[in-house]
């Protein structure tokens, strides 16, 4: 009874894959938007302070959980006057909500190395699901560490008033926040 047990047990281990995380490369990643202003030009954005994991035990991604998160006072519209309103309790509120936060919930394969990703949107106290694009840009070697990297790009819409951000009208400041996010990560 012991070695159908052992073999058994062996043989469930060889067959399980085991998750893996993937830590993003700061260097190589920005995770920012764009909104439209007065009507005409557009306005993009970076977050300099954040962080991104991938857990995943297949090769594709297709199982993959993202994890996203930005410090709010890290805005960067290369303007600061602009960035201090952003913070300001009127938009972002940054003293009360000062990080902004993604976690997948399901992610589904449409297309070679492209996906859906569903997940909750964390903003200014506000958690609703969003469904964002996202595309593995490349697989590859880090020749320094002799780690696995992968790179990837994450794109979707979101309506910046669903979360309680800013109250001028769409006129002024677009009511549709484009989001992006790119970088390369590597296994650990």
């Amino acid at each position: 009874m012991k070695k159908i047990t052992l073999v058994a047990t062996a043989l469930l281990m060889s067959f399980a894959t085991f998750a893996q995380t993937w830590k993003v490369d700061k260097a190589h990643a920005k995770v920012g938007f764009t909104v439209t202003h007065l009507l005409m030009s557009e306005v993009d954005g970076n977050f300099k302070a954040f962080d991104a994991t991938i857990t995943s035990s297949k090769e594709d991604f297709s199982d993959a959980v993202f994890e996203v998160s930005a410090d709010i006072n890290s805005i960067d519209t290369d303007s600061e006057m602009r960035d201090n309103d952003l913070k300001s309790e009127k938009h972002f509120d940054a003293a009360k909500f000062p990080k902004f936060t993604f976690k997948s919930t399901s992610i589904s394969k449409v297309a070679d190395k492209k996906y859906k990703l569903t997940g909750d949107l964390t903003l200014k106290g506000v958690t609703k699901p969003i469904t964002l694009d996202l595309a593995v840009t490349g697989m590859g070697m880090n020749g320094r560490t002799k780690k696995p990297k992968a790179g990837f790009k994450i794109t979707g819409i979101i309506k910046r008033t669903d979360f309680g951000v800013g109250s001028m009208p769409a006129a002024v400041v677009g009511e549709d926040v484009e989001l992006r996010a790119v970088g390369e990560f590597e296994q650990m």
